[in-house]
């Protein structure tokens, strides 16, 4: 069985904390929930380190489900999600966006 193919670059490191379900971001200070500190890697060996920590993280039982996503930057340099799944995340609960943790993220 061959590896899952990674998304295209820039990619950044989304997780699902273990304890609370919440979105984390790999980010320069650990993992985060604030999606605007995560670190974007921009070339193949970034995204063999981002994808070490979180494969790591999850044999640690600290997060679920980590995976790298294809970002673009926008003009302040913000990593925005290409995918809509990813983009629902970062933005919060479907149902009332404006009381999400993140759902600020993708307004600005």
């Amino acid at each position: 069985m061959s590896a899952p193919k990674r998304p295209p670059l820039p990619v950044i490191l989304l997780a699902n904390d273990l304890l609370d379900g919440v979105v984390v971001f790999w980010t320069a200070d650990g993992w985060s929930p604030d999606p605007a500190k995560a670190l974007v890697a921009h070339d193949g060996t970034q995204a063999d380190v981002l994808e070490a920590i979180g494969q790591q993280a999850f044999a640690r039982n600290e997060v679920v489900d980590p995976a790298l996503i294809n970002v673009t930057l926008d003009v302040s340099g913000k990593a925005i999600p290409n995918h809509f799944r990813e983009r629902f995340k970062i933005s919060g609960p479907s149902v009332r966006r404006d009381l999400g943790k993140q759902a600020d993220y993708l307004r600005t």
